[in-house]
């Protein structure tokens, strides 16, 4: 199997597939046509090859930027690929790299970097339910995977995709307000950051929905009623949503130029 493209994804990629022994070191390729970039993977993958082309007839995983994977498509001669490019269709990578190749395209996000991702995944016109198991079981070792239709992959986008820069975003803004609150820094930082890590491990472990976590913890004319009411007050949830529909249609209309 080669990963087509070194950056930080396609590392996560290859880390989790070597850690879940997916494949083993020596038949993993990397495909990467910057010489600095190689001298890096070889360090990383000492057993695995390092290419500066894509093999033929070797399944592939297109870890490139999205801008070049038309590029890519068209000299590649291989039996099937997964593509974590935002905003490439199914449609286009199979106009590129020739209708007899199976497609499966998926979303991932910066998770997955540290094994705790969740990918969407579909499937182009060419791709079989057996190349769909082949694209989850490659995304499984980085994390969680659902699968969904094509046309929801923009809101995967501005969910999951973008999601967590949202996420540290809100915990910027926690810091700063510990620190306002008259916390010396590194304590505003280390309460806000095991706070939310502690609070995505209980929502996580704990089997139940937000909803009822956050009842849970809520007493009424408490504290934390307190800081909620000032949240729901600002329409907290309006301003997610629009952060949200902002982000999905941004990503719609990246595919609309990319066709």
């Amino acid at each position: 199997m080669q990963i087509i493209g070194g950056g930080k994804m396609g590392q996560a990629l290859a880390k989790g597939l070597l850690k879940a022994n997916w494949c083993m070191p020596q038949k993993l390729v990397f495909v990467d046509p910057s010489s600095e970039q190689q001298e890096l993977l070889r360090q990383l993958f000492p057993q695995s090859l390092i290419v500066s082309a894509p093999l033929a007839k070797t399944e592939a995983v297109l870890a490139v930027k999205p801008h070049l994977i038309t590029d890519v498509c068209s000299s590649m001669e291989v039996p099937r690929v997964l593509s974590i490019a935002a905003g490439i269709s199914t449609q286009q990578i199979q106009a590129a790299i020739g209708s007899d190749v199976a497609v499966v395209r998926a979303m991932p996000n910066t998770p997955a970097l540290v094994g705790a991702g969740i990918s969407a995944l579909c499937k182009g016109a060419s791709a079989s339910d057996d190349d769909l198991a082949w694209g989850e079981s490659i995304l499984a070792s980085v994390g969680e995977v659902v699968q969904v239709e094509e046309a929801a992959l923009d809101a995967v986008t501005g969910l999951s995709g973008s999601g967590p820069a949202y996420v540290f975003y809100f915990v910027e803004a926690l810091v700063a307000a510990g620190q306002a609150q008259g916390l010396p820094p590194d304590i505003a930082k280390q309460l806000s950051y095991q706070t939310v890590v502690g609070a995505a491990a209980l929502l996580a472990e704990s089997g139940k929905d937000a909803q009822k976590l956050r009842a849970a913890v809520t007493t009424p004319n408490g504290t934390t009623a307190a800081g909620l009411a000032s949240l729901m007050e600002k329409d907290f949830a309006a301003i997610v949503s629009s952060c949200v529909t902002a982000a999905t249609q941004r990503s719609e209309e990246l595919r609309a130029q990319s066709s």
